[in-house]
């Protein structure tokens, strides 16, 4: 009970600090220097199809971190730092760097989420205005985040259909955190070929690149690699690019399915899978272990 009270104040905390800080964008009226070229979600998602492209993802937890800042999941880590700039200010053939289309019009998505951006603006806008380059087309990260932030959520289940098609038929590779279970227990996953896992830890998971990296490097060359790890996932679909690979960092999208075929208005606990932005969404209840143990191939934890 503390520990959950404890937990409780932290939310009411934060939630002072985004509105404080998202009346003062508004007040001031600021604006950022650079202005990305951020492509629509469907875009994004028929140039990865085209292009068989692997996909880097930035939010506002790996501009905390080039930063020099910890997240709650991550540790702050200077070659973290160093790796994160690198892959943001890359420009590979075979990869795409998604980022927030929320630069410049916040009209489409929910009050939570523009006071959200406001506020992350305010405070790190800087930070983006550093590292993006004016007239680079970006792709777009909320492919993987395509329901619980958008005002008008009609349009959620088409996009998950569109995102379907990444890997119809393929052989699929998860690199995620131990509790993640991405696909267990609906049928987001359901038209590929074949499924296996590798896990990692849920927490710090940079701390053990470098054995990811082998691990990953191991895989057949034809398997479509989806990751689940954090800032982590945004390194290393960006090394396994460069090795050949065709690797996307799929970040939550497993979390907006679930609430996006439950209902969910806003962020809640998925019992059988680690949920970082709730309240309690730590504690996971095992659920359909049988099928899942069968596809794990290496524990790294």
């Amino acid at each position: 009970m503390r520990s959950f009270l404890h937990k409780f104040k932290d939310k009411f905390r934060y939630n002072v600090i985004i509105e404080w800080y998202n009346m003062l964008e508004l007040l001031t009226g600021r604006k950022q220097r650079v202005e990305p070229t951020v492509m629509t979600i469907e875009e994004t998602i028929s140039h990865i199809i085209s292009q068989k492209s692997s996909v880097s993802r930035f939010g506002d937890g790996e501009m905390l971190l080039i930063g020099g800042e910890g997240i709650r999941f991550q540790r702050d880590d200077d070659e973290l730092s160093k790796r994160l700039a690198e892959v943001i200010t890359s420009d590979l053939t075979n990869h795409v760097v998604c980022i927030s289309d929320a630069f410049v019009d916040l009209d489409r998505y929910n009050r939570r989420a523009r006071r959200f951006w406001r506020a992350h603006f305010y405070l790190y806008g800087y930070l983006w205005d550093n590292y993006l380059k004016a007239g680079k087309r970006y792709g777009n990260t909320f492919i993987t985040r395509p329901y619980i932030d958008f005002l008008d959520q009609k349009k959620s289940i088409y996009w998950f259909s569109l995102l379907k098609q990444i890997w119809k038929g393929r052989d699929i590779i998860f690199i995620e955190g131990e509790k993640s279970r991405l696909g267990v227990g609906n049928d987001l996953f359901d038209n590929v070929e074949s499924i296996g896992r590798i896990l990692c830890r849920s927490k710090s998971a940079f701390d053990q690149y470098d054995v990811i990296l082998e691990e990953a490097s191991k895989l057949a060359k034809n398997n479509l690699i989806l990751i689940a790890l954090g800032p982590t996932a945004t390194v290393l679909a960006y090394d396994l690019s460069k090795l050949g690979y065709q690797a996307i960092d799929v970040g939550h999208i497993d979390i907006e399915y679930e609430w996006l075929m439950m209902g969910a208005k806003h962020k809640v606990n998925i019992k059988s899978k680690y949920v970082n932005e709730v309240i309690g969404g730590d504690k996971v209840v095992i659920e359909n272990e049988d099928v899942y143990q069968r596809q794990i191939l290496k524990k790294l934890f």
